[in-house]
């Protein structure tokens, strides 16, 4: 196949901040253009942000129902190879299912879906249909944290004993979903965000992040969940203790009112001969600590990180790279993965690692496990949901 990726959105319109993340980040490696959208459940925003991305009015959809369905009838050179589903949480599985049902991959934000049971139903049908899914829990594509996941699985560190991984922002320390703040609304909202507030939307970042470092699986969580603003419906702040299937133990926490704290998501991980640590605020840095050596400090460009990690960094030492260039990683990531398979070749290992189904039903066991722990006082540990 020689041609870019032909890419649609399901949400992600001018009146959504993420949406412009997920075209910029696909549109970083010139794999991919924008050919299609439904980008509002509001048609006149869906077609004034189709003509602020000079997409043909016939490529501009009200429903993203009417976009699969007349998507599907156009020539294979013509319609779209996948679609961006950028919407809140309870609009995930319709359009990821109707996708899948006619054929085209698919790009999601987490967490996948609106219950673990759609979730499932998705899984099945990726493996019915052999499309891809990708899932984007961005933190995963820092070169640096795909380096600490490659020195763990090597035993540079020995058996991992102890994981603390903790995601504090501070956006929601006061009740802004009533004045107007459209992210706060739907995220503080159960008919649309779900069972989970804060634990939905950042501890499964968390949760991510400590289980694709280590290689491990959470097996049993012993959790608190907190509700400190008053007249809100959703937890917006946890903790929680976690067993792995090693034998392992960690410490996660999530919140979203620690005033002043921007997205300082950060993960520490120690084991027989040393630890390794990681925080998304300095993205570049790596530090290795050791019981016999003096701590190290490894830095992302300067040629002594891994194959993997190399395969994700775009620029020298001492360039920056961040937010942007990780997100980048998962959608190249992605579309090297499809490509290959249209092109009817096994995708490289490097290309294959970005979050996909699995995660995404991973996820979900977490929020409905730490739901259910968090608020019984009568349990002290929960297995991990099923």
């Amino acid at each position: 196949m020689n041609r870019k990726l032909r890419m649609g959105m399901v949400g992600g319109g001018t009146d959504a901040f993420i949406g412009a993340i997920h075209r910029l980040a696909a549109f970083m490696d010139g794999q991919i253009e924008l050919v299609c959208g439904c980008f509002s459940i509001n048609p006149e925003i869906s077609i004034a942000s189709g003509k602020s991305y000079y997409l043909p009015e016939n490529r501009v959809y009200k429903t993203y129902q009417e976009m699969f369905e007349n998507e599907a009838r156009l020539p294979e050179g013509e319609r779209m190879d996948f679609v961006t589903i950028v919407t809140p949480n309870f609009a995930h599985f319709g359009p990821a299912m109707m996708a899948l049902e006619n054929g085209f991959h698919v790009v999601i934000d987490k967490p996948i879906t609106f219950t673990l049971d759609e979730a499932k139903a998705l899984k099945k049908k990726v493996d019915e249909t052999e499309l891809t899914l990708a899932l984007t829990h961005t933190y995963s594509g820092y070169p640096a944290v795909k380096e600490a996941r490659e020195r763990v699985a090597r035993g540079d560190f020995g058996q991992i004993k102890k994981v603390y991984v903790e995601y504090p922002q501070g956006w929601l320390s006061a009740k802004v979903e009533d004045a107007g703040n459209a992210q706060a609304s739907w995220r503080t909202d159960p008919k649309r965000s779900g069972k989970a507030g804060c634990m939905g939307d950042i501890g499964t970042h968390a949760h991510h992040l400590a289980e694709y470092v280590t290689g491990l699986k959470t097996v049993e969580i012993c959790a608190e969940l907190n509700i400190f603003v008053p007249g809100r419906l959703l937890d917006d702040d946890g903790a929680a203790l976690l067993r792995f299937d090693n034998g392992a133990r960690g410490v996660l926490m999530a919140t979203q009112v620690a005033a002043g704290e921007e997205n300082a998501i950060k993960i520490r991980v120690y084991g027989e001969k040393g630890g390794l640590e990681w925080s998304q605020q300095e993205p570049n840095t790596l530090w290795l600590k050791w019981t016999d050596r003096p701590t190290e400090m490894l830095r992302t460009g300067t040629g002594f990180m891994g194959s993997i990690a190399k395969h994700n960094t775009r620029t020298p030492g001492g360039h920056p790279e961040g937010y942007l260039e990780a997100f980048a990683n998962i959608y190249r990531n992605f579309s090297l993965t499809v490509r290959a398979k249209i092109n009817g070749e096994q995708p490289k290992a490097e290309w294959l690692d970005f979050p996909t189904v699995e995660e995404g039903i991973r996820g979900m066991q977490f929020i409905d496990t730490v739901v259910t722990a968090g608020y019984d006082d009568s349990c002290k540990w929960v297995k991990f949901s099923d």
